[in-house]
Order: C-alpha cells, then sequence, then structure tokens
C-alpha cells in the first residue's frame, strides 16, 4: 500500500504513542490501537460528484446520531426490484458510478450511501458492526432489497446484515474481508505494533461488540446466509487475501458461485468491465 508521506508521519506518530502508552497501560494501549483500526485515512480532497449522481434523490438518516447520506435511483422502466451499492474503507459510492448506470439500464431501482466517516456521511469511526446495522436499517427505510453488492470490509458487513434479512434473493460480494483476525494482523503489521499487544486488542473488541471475533467473519456468516451468493476474488489480492476464501470455496455451497481473478487486486477487481457484466448479469 503506497502512502503519502503526511501519512507516514501520522502512522509513525501514533505507533510511538501506543508503544509508550503500552509501557504503563496494555489495555489503554489496546483501546487506542482500535480506535486507530476504526479510522479512514483523512482526505482533504473535495471529490466531484460523477453525472449520474445529480439524478438521483439525495436520502438523509440518523444512525447512532450520525448523519448518513445516501442517493436513489429510479429507472425508465422498472423491474421492481432494489439493489444496495455498499462501498469499502477509506472508499466512496461515487466511485461506483459504473454500476449505477449499469443496473439503472437494466431495470433496477439503486440505492447507495456513504458509510460513517466516509464520503458526505458524518462520523469518525467505521467497523463491520456498525456498517451492518446500517445496511439493516436502510433495508427498513427505503424497501425490501432484491439484492446487494458490497465491496471489502462492505463485503463483511453485508454478510452480517444478510444473515438478518429472509427477503433478500441476491448478494455479491466482492473481495470481501473474510477474516477479522485477518485483518487484526494486518494492521498490526502495518502499523508495526507489538504481537503482545494483540489480545489486549482482541479483548476490547470482544467487550464493544458483545461476540466473539469467529463472529465477524465471512466464512462463518455465509453458512447462515439463504440468499443467492457471487463472490468475486482475485488471487493476487493483498489486502484481503484470496486464502480466506478457498476454505468457503472448498465448502462447496449450494447457493455460492465464486468468480476467481487474477492480477487485478483489491479494487481494480470491481472496475473490470468483464466483472461488472457478470455482477449485472447475476442481478
Amino acid at each position: 500500500m503506497k502512502m503519502k508521506f503526511s501519512q507516514r508521519i501520522a502512522i509513525g506518530y501514533y505507533r510511538t504513542k501506543i508503544k509508550t502508552v503500552a509501557l504503563v497501560s496494555a489495555r489503554k494501549a489496546a483501546e487506542m490501537a482500535f480506535d486507530l483500526f476504526c479510522t479512514p485515512y483523512k482526505n482533504s480532497r473535495t471529490y466531484k460528484a460523477p453525472p449520474i449522481f445529480s439524478k438521483s434523490k439525495q436520502l438523509i438518516f440518523e444512525l447512532n446520531k450520525t448523519q448518513i447520506y445516501g442517493w436513489i435511483w429510479k429507472p425508465a422502466q422498472s423491474n421492481g426490484k432494489k439493489v444496495l451499492i455498499v462501498h469499502g474503507f477509506n472508499s466512496y459510492s461515487y466511485k461506483f458510478e459504473k454500476y449505477v448506470l449499469l443496473l439503472l439500464g437494466n431495470g433496477f431501482e439503486v440505492l447507495a450511501f456513504d458509510a460513517p466517516a466516509h464520503g458526505l456521511s458524518v462520523g469518525k469511526r467505521i467497523n463491520a458492526l456498525l456498517y451492518s446495522e446500517m445496511i439493516l436499517k436502510i433495508d427498513k427505510l427505503y424497501g425490501s432489497l432484491y439484492g446487494i453488492m458490497a465491496h471489502s470490509i462492505g463485503g463483511l458487513a453485508a454478510s452480517l446484515a444478510a444473515e438478518k434479512m429472509n427477503s433478500l434473493q441476491k448478494l455479491v460480494l466482492i473481495a470481501p474481508a473474510t477474516e477479522t483476525n485477518t485483518a487484526i494482523d494486518h494492521f498490526f503489521k502495518f502499523i508495526q505494533l507489538p504481537d503482545s499487544l494483540k489480545s489486549n486488542f482482541e479483548e476490547v473488541l470482544v467487550d464493544i461488540a458483545q461476540k466473539p471475533i469467529a463472529h465477524f467473519s465471512v466464512s462463518r456468516a455465509i453458512r447462515q446466509i439463504t440468499a443467492n451468493t457471487l463472490w468475486l476474488h482475485d488471487t493476487e489480492d493483498k489486502i484481503c487475501p484470496f486464502s480466506d476464501a478457498v476454505p468457503v470455496q472448498q465448502m462447496n455451497l449450494p447457493h455460492v458461485r465464486f468468480h476467481v481473478t487474477k492480477g487485478l487486486g483489491h479494487s481494480n477487481i470491481y472496475k473490470e468491465q468483464k466483472v461488472a457484466n457478470t455482477i449485472v448479469s447475476f442481478f
């Protein structure tokens, strides 16, 4: 992952601070680390809305006293089905303009929302549990969803939500953050925190979520989901490794179909036209 100089400086600052606090209190240091784990990188750029967003109706609702911004599009000729687009970490809905256009062209009503602390939405932190609650609230407020397509941490959040959505018929997981344990390992290596702090970090997560870390796993949730699922993953994904998806692939679940690519990585996979066509065709 390439970082700007300012990002490297910031990470170095937090690394030093967490390690210093750990000398006094491992628990306090772990709380600081978890807070950083849930914090998107700040980006000062102002993104210009793609043209299709000017043709939407903007939606706003509150989630835990945080304003969530979204959009809804209605097709010229509706097939009566609604699809929600769910972006990943450090991302935002504007990046999925291609899918809005393709889905609209095929008669789908399309919804997209920026997660807390992302895009236009308010907030400072995001985690899979909060994100899944957002998806469930969208389903409740704006009508029964026929399908969801979700990328990265959005894929984990969508899986957690889909467990509770009996009416959901189609789920598309694009390079999902399959195992939270893997995400934690990558975070510790990325920030260069000592492994001795990891058990305290995991305790903080469990205390906040009131669920074991094993609960936050797509490979666990997928067995409870009733929706037909298309799972897309690249073998060279360095963010959410394909190796985490292999055990699910080997389950041969009747409601799950895999589409495996090579050389697209974590983010380019959803930008590739053949992948986009596969997703829309699945819906």
